[in-house]
C-alpha cells in the first residue's frame, strides 16, 4: 500500500484486515520499486508501510514474490509446535522481489 501508517486511511476495507507494525530484518521495502531490496548500511531492520490482508479462494503463489516468513517477534526461534513449525512463526507474506533466488 501506499500508506504507512493506520492514521492515513479513511476507509476500512471491503474485505480482509490491514496490518501495520511489522517490520524487515536483513532486507528492506523499496516503496519507489514496490519490493524487497538489500537493507541499507547501519539499519538493521525496515518497517513496512501497511500490509492489506485479502481472502482470495483458490490462491496462486507468483514465482516471482518472495514468500517472507513472519514472526510474532524479533526473535525468531520459539518451541517447536507439532506441525513442525516455531511458536513464534505466524505465516509467510508473499511480498514481490526483484532479487535473484535464495538473496534473503
Amino acid at each position: 500500500m501506499e500508506e504507512e501508517k493506520p492514521e492515513e486511511i479513511e476507509e476500512k476495507p471491503e474485505a480482509g484486515v490491514y496490518v501495520y507494525g511489522c517490520y524487515m530484518d536483513g532486507a528492506r521495502y523499496n516503496r519507489d520499486l514496490k519490493c524487497i531490496d538489500e537493507q541499507n548500511p547501519a539499519e538493521l531492520y525496515d518497517e513496512m508501510p501497511l500490509m492489506h490482508f485479502r481472502p482470495e479462494i483458490n490462491y496462486v503463489i507468483k514465482d516471482e514474490d518472495y514468500q517472507c516468513p513472519m514472526y510474532k517477534t524479533s526473535a525468531r526461534h520459539g518451541v517447536l509446535s507439532t506441525t513442525g513449525m516455531s511458536t513464534n512463526f505466524v505465516l509467510f507474506v508473499d511480498v514481490p522481489t526483484n532479487q535473484e533466488e535464495g538473496a534473503f
